[in-house]
């Protein structure tokens, strides 16, 4: 089965085609960071009308790249939500429309069920159940994921999210948007403990996040040092190594205390900020000294795209699933979903 997947939900076009025998078989995606930078975050309704722009040349290009046709796919999957109201409409009016054309079927899917099993388009990839570390600029999550569909929440954040915690930090350090990898690149010129920032609820028995305290510790460390006169180049680079290293510390602590209360053995860390090399080298390195494994997907897949959209879509597919409701969720708890009985 072939599916072609869409994905609109924010400041990415992403679009793929998934092959339930082959494998990933084309990937293209857009990014609008330079179309959003200059306002220092995402614009929707700019967001909406790039979507449109692009999204008709992308399919056309994995088409070619791919070397099939619209003809040969078996079904058409989207992002139905969570995520911009308009931006998801794009997708879903094109989605809508493919699969009426071509009188295939058609299945909305959701964002963050495809961010939790995008390690599932690696060769190299985790079994049912696992224990997974959502973490984006929207989501600071772990779940238990027995399968598809079948999604326990372990922890959420109280407040802000990693991602989140990340940009505004990278933003009173004065760092351009997008503020998580700016702050990342900075960090490698710091020095370790120059300064130091606090790690919320490390100590805590819960598996819950709580990241605005830290950012509160940011904005009064960095103004401390300004008053004093010390905020040179060095010294921004000394705080966002510390604050880096105090997100990884925590992110670390939940998500390794999730396995031992699930008496699980792998970890998968899904999201925008499992691109973070820090963090990867720090869950790696603990996973080999605790014998467990860990999985990441690939840098390609991190962040939002097409081919988690197409993967989710084929394998809810498989199992029968169908919605040709036209519609979209801007807000749509993920333990809504219905569990599916294949298996990826």
């Amino acid at each position: 089965m072939q599916v072609l997947g869409i994905e609109t939900s924010c400041d990415e076009t992403g679009i793929a085609l998934y092959d339930t025998e082959r494998g990933l078989r084309a990937h293209a995606l857009h990014s609008q960071v330079a179309l959003h930078a200059a306002y220092g975050g995402v614009v929707p309704e700019l967001a909406s009308r790039d979507h449109v722009r692009r999204i008709i040349p992308l399919i056309e290009a994995v088409m070619r790249e791919a070397e099939t046709t619209l003809d040969a796919v078996d079904g058409v999957a989207y992002t139905q939500g969570p995520g911009l109201a308009g931006a998801l409409l794009v997708g879903a009016s094109v989605a809508s429309a493919l699969a009426l054309a071509l009188n295939k079927p058609l299945i909305g899917v959701h964002h963050l069920e495809g961010h939790l099993l995008s390690p599932l388009l690696s060769a190299d990839k985790p079994a049912f159940p696992f224990v997974a570390l959502l973490v984006s600029g929207g989501h600071s999550q772990l779940f238990f994921v027995r399968g598809v569909g079948q999604y326990e929440l372990l922890g959420d954040t109280f407040d802000d999210a990693a991602g989140e915690a990340f940009d505004k930090a990278a933003q009173l350090l004065g760092l351009p948007y997008p503020g998580g990898p700016a702050l990342a690149q900075l960090a490698r010129q710091g020095r370790a403990g120059v300064v130091r920032l606090p790690r919320p609820l490390i100590d805590a028995p819960h598996l819950h996040f709580s990241f605005s305290g830290l950012k509160t510790a940011v904005l009064t460390l960095v103004r401390k040092l300004q008053h004093e006169g010390r905020f040179d180049d060095q010294t921004r680079a000394d705080v966002a190594l510390e604050f880096e290293a105090a997100v990884v510390d925590v992110l670390a602590a939940k998500a390794f205390a999730a396995l031992r209360q699930t008496q699980n053995r792998q970890l998968v860390v899904a999201g925008g900020v499992g691109a973070n090399q820090s963090l990867r080298s720090r869950f790696a390195g603990e996973a080999v000294a605790l014998g467990v494994r860990v999985y990441f997907p690939e840098m390609a897949f991190c962040t939002d795209n097409g081919a988690m959209i197409a993967l989710v879509g084929a394998l809810r597919m498989a199992d029968g699933v169908r919605d040709y409701t036209f519609q979209v969720k801007p807000r749509w708890p993920l333990m809504e979903l219905e569990a599916v009985e294949r298996a990826a």
